[in-house]
């Protein structure tokens, strides 16, 4: 099963991922846990790329570019041969952070986004989580990090929440979405997300 992880930034999606694949693990699952943009030696060069720097250094169709090169390196390295050998995959973001994040949030790109997932790519996963939460603390947890990958954040709480209405309206559109409540306790969450992936694998 591929399992992806999508929401805003400070969602706990991240978290939520590790809390999952430790659980897994524990029952006696084979799981790779990954991410994006990332998960393979290649595509993590391009992450440093993305996601550092001022927000004005790439425009959107450049990063779509980007984004789907480290996706496809990250497919034919990690996913496919995970996937090939009967393992879980838990992927923190996957396409649906590209059709947001640069397919609608600054500009009507969705087609672009679309045409080249399908060129390149052409799976999607078999479950996806969101986690859904306001964009105004979402946000504030995502700049406490204080990390070097901070530059979607710069783009501010107006960008946050357009991600957020294009995240819910995707969600809408497709039978593979879950929305998860992640303004709750951790551990509350934690224990849905656990509950409704071991009723999939079960299914």
């Amino acid at each position: 099963m591929f399992i992806s992880f999508e929401g805003i930034d400070g969602s706990g999606k991240s978290t939520q991922a590790r809390l999952l694949v430790a659980a897994l693990r524990e029952a006696g699952h084979d799981v790779v846990h990954t991410r994006e943009p990332g998960g393979s030696a290649g595509a993590e060069e391009i992450r440093s790329l993305v996601l550092e720097g001022d927000p004005d250094r790439w425009s959107a169709e450049t990063e779509i570019l980007l984004f789907t090169a480290a996706r496809r390196d990250h497919l034919e390295k990690t996913i496919r041969p995970a996937l090939a050998d009967g393992k879980i995959v838990i992927c923190d973001r996957f396409a649906d952070s590209t059709r947001v994040f640069q397919g609608v949030t600054r500009g009507d790109l969705q087609d672009k986004v679309n045409r080249l997932h399908e060129e390149m790519i052409g799976i999607e996963p078999d479950l996806t989580l969101l986690f859904d939460m306001d964009p105004e603390i979402g946000l504030k947890r995502a700049k406490g990090r204080q990390t070097s990958e901070e530059r979607f954040e710069d783009f501010g709480q107006g960008f946050q929440e357009k991600c957020r209405a294009a995240f819910l309206k995707l969600a809408q559109s497709h039978d593979r979405f879950t929305i998860i409540d992640a303004g709750r306790d951790i551990e509350i969450v934690a224990k849905d997300v656990l509950a409704l992936v071991t009723a999939r694998l079960a299914s």
